[in-house]
């Protein structure tokens, strides 16, 4: 089965994309796991001319909808992402001495073979935005993820979201474009 990708044809159009980890690991359990995939998030914004609409954060996988500027791909602004990230989040579990985190990460069956440590699945799951309908729906699948999970009651009360940017105008920890 091919894993889905984001393919060159659409690579500056607005995507809905599901980013999860390796085994469905959950990783991102403290602020610092987090902090990791904000920093990378920004710095891809300021130098690589990727786009964020609306995200949240899970503890093993993120959505995002997003969009590479023109003259920048998509395809290649995540592969970085998932690069660097990956470095920083296993020197993270490293510091934090989750031996147990880092060996089911080097055992798992779903990783390249390649790679000897893998944070992030193969695929994207890219899903192109192109309806207003089938934005509202991704949009509010991406605010209601948290509640679904039972993290919070309210999609404005997950730290880790753009929902309460978007609902209660509460700040966002990242830059978000406007519709």
């Amino acid at each position: 089965m091919s894993i889905p990708k984001i393919n060159k044809e659409s690579k500056n159009q607005i995507h809905f994309l599901t980013l999860t980890t390796i085994e469905w690991l959950d990783i991102f359990t403290k602020p610092g796991y987090y902090k990791i995939l904000i920093d990378s998030l920004k710095f891809c914004c300021k130098n690589k001319g990727l786009l964020i609409y609306e995200y949240v954060f899970m503890t093993n996988h993120i959505h995002l909808i997003l969009q590479a500027k023109e003259g920048f791909g998509l395809d290649e602004i995540i592969r970085d992402f998932k690069r660097h990230t990956t470095r920083e989040i296993i020197k993270t579990l490293e510091q934090d001495r989750r031996k147990y985190i880092l060996k089911l990460i080097g055992t798992s069956l779903s990783k390249n073979s390649e790679d000897s440590l893998q944070i992030w699945q193969s695929g994207n799951y890219p899903e192109i935005i192109e309806t207003e309908n089938f934005l509202n729906q991704k949009i509010d699948y991406i605010h209601n993820n948290p509640v679904v999970k039972e993290y919070v009651e309210k999609p404005e009360d997950w730290f880790y979201s753009s929902a309460g940017y978007r609902l209660v105008d509460k700040e966002s920890l990242l830059e978000l474009e406007e519709y």
